[in-house]
């Protein structure tokens, strides 16, 4: 039953996301980066976890730029193994895989750890726990994880449930960031 109610929210929050027009769309990305730019700088993390965004999720394309010509910073993207993935270091050229997702070449450095994950969402439910696309991939990969990222979920306008939509390996935010 939860399920149900828990994809019903998914759909009904891509919906809302799939309409946002161009013009509000760039000036909620422009916003959202502002906001993520000066959380990683107040934070002085020097390892952060971004991604390569789809449509409907925050562009983060300019934060990924600004941060790579930063000496002291180390941006890695996720790159699709089996049920969930690893991070690698983002590099040129993306190649379209799975699911329309661009990711980089596969990389066999591996950072001691990330210090800040900005993770995209779908929705929220009430107690702040991401509802994704429904393929479980970030909830596997921070589940086999042995240590706790700062997590950041961004959202173009924030779908937030009233209920408790989540499971309990579904990752919860340390923070939110919307326009």
């Amino acid at each position: 039953m939860k399920n149900d109610h828990k994809s019903d929210f998914r759909k009904s929050c891509i919906k809302k996301l799939e309409f946002i027009s161009l013009f509000s769309k760039y000036y909620k990305n422009k916003i959202i980066v502002k906001k993520l730019e000066k959380f990683i700088k107040i934070s002085e993390s020097k390892n952060i976890l971004l991604y390569i965004p789809l449509g409907i999720e925050v562009d983060v394309k300019p934060l990924i730029v600004t941060l790579r010509k930063m000496k002291n910073k180390n941006v890695y993207v996720p790159f699709m193994q089996g049920d969930s993935f690893k991070i690698v270091k983002f590099r040129l050229p993306l190649y379209k895989k799975k699911f329309a997702i661009k990711e980089p070449n596969n990389s066999f450095f591996k950072p001691n750890k990330i210090d800040i994950a900005i993770v995209p969402v779908v929705g929220i439910d009430a107690i702040n726990k991401r509802i994704g696309y429904g393929k479980g991939m970030y909830d596997r990969f921070f589940d086999r994880l042995d240590y706790k990222p700062t997590i950041i979920f961004t959202q173009l306008i924030l779908c937030k449930s009233k209920e408790i939509l989540s499971d309990n390996y579904d990752i919860q935010a340390d923070n939110i960031i919307t326009s």
